[in-house]
């Protein structure tokens, strides 16, 4: 076959098979239950096949009609979500974000409520994910994401964090004080891998080496988090003791919610980076958060570089 099926005939399937039978895609299409019927033996007509048989008076979905209508219902839905993407992009009041999970949820979602206090009349949609996306089309306005270096006429570097240990106060052991680093030994240490996305921000076995500490014993894999927020979270919960980045705990930390006992912080391997996309600099809104953003980054920078001058 070279040519695809009518593309009414395959949204007319999509919604029989979605919606469970021809009289309810009938009516969740405006149309009658014959012009259903009518695309559903053009359809078969064209493909050579049977995609759906009767079961009692009602249809259900031959095994190949239910391969085919997988394909067709992800291909519509994509449809759909294009539609819904190329919308928001023609509302100037919109401004669309993608980010890192923890990236966002720990650090940036705060500046974003700030700025949007700011501007209330703009509609701030945020995606958090590992998928970078593409920057030529509609998806988004701004990614911030992580790497040693990130290509690009729109990139920027943003700042490049530290990780400390920390822990929940309500932690803390009268029979475990923590006098010295080598004290963090006693209590439950929580890791954070990122491989293979990314490269994992320095362990406790590098930290306690930095501070001279002998850790032959170490056990690397007590619990190991692939997202720092979740390793976060469980600090907080009391499970353990995480070297967090500086940036995602610092409001924690200025709120007693978590301590630092030791103020030593390692470099992570990359910085965070704000990209723009093509064309999002037309709008002057968009232009304003990059520069609040940039702004934003400076100072986190300097927050990060002098707590690792400090240890």
């Amino acid at each position: 076959m070279n040519s695809l099926p009518s593309l009414r005939a395959l949204q007319v399937f999509e919604a029989v098979g979605r919606f469970g039978g021809i009289v309810e895609a009938a009516r969740r299409l405006g149309i009658s239950a014959g012009a259903v019927s009518q695309q559903m033996k053009l359809l078969e007509d064209t493909l050579g096949l049977s995609l759906t048989h009767k079961v009692g008076k009602r249809i259900r979905l031959t095994v190949a009609g239910q391969r085919y209508h997988e394909s067709c219902a992800a291909a519509f839905e994509s449809l759909r979500v294009a539609q819904t993407e190329v919308e928001r992009s023609k509302n100037a009041s919109n401004l669309r974000i993608s980010a890192l999970p923890s990236l966002l949820s720990q650090w940036l979602a705060p500046h974003i409520y700030a700025w949007q206090d700011e501007h209330p009349q703009l509609n701030v949609f945020l995606d958090a994910s590992h998928a970078e996306p593409s920057t030529e089309g509609y998806d988004i306005d701004f990614r911030f994401t992580y790497g040693d270096y990130v290509a690009g006429e729109n990139a920027i570097e943003l700042y490049r964090d530290c990780v400390v240990p920390v822990l929940s106060p309500h932690m803390l052991r009268a029979d475990a004080a923590l006098n010295s680093p080598g004290d963090l030994l006693a209590y439950p240490l929580l890791s954070i891998d990122w491989l293979p996305k990314f490269a994992s921000p320095p362990s406790w076995r590098d930290w306690f080496k930095s501070r001279q500490v002998d850790c032959e014993g170490l056990r690397d894999g007590y619990r190991v988090y692939s997202l720092s927020s979740m390793a976060i979270h469980a600090a907080l919960a009391g499970q353990g003791v995480v070297l967090a980045q500086y940036s995602m705990v610092a409001d924690e930390l200025a709120q007693g919610r978590l301590i630092m006992p030791f103020a030593h912080g390692l470099p992570l391997p990359s910085a965070y980076f704000l990209v723009g996309a093509k064309g999002a600099f037309d709008r002057a809104h968009c232009r304003d958060f990059h520069r609040w953003m940039v702004a934003r980054g400076r100072e986190q920078m300097v927050a990060s570089q002098r707590l690792l001058e400090n240890t």
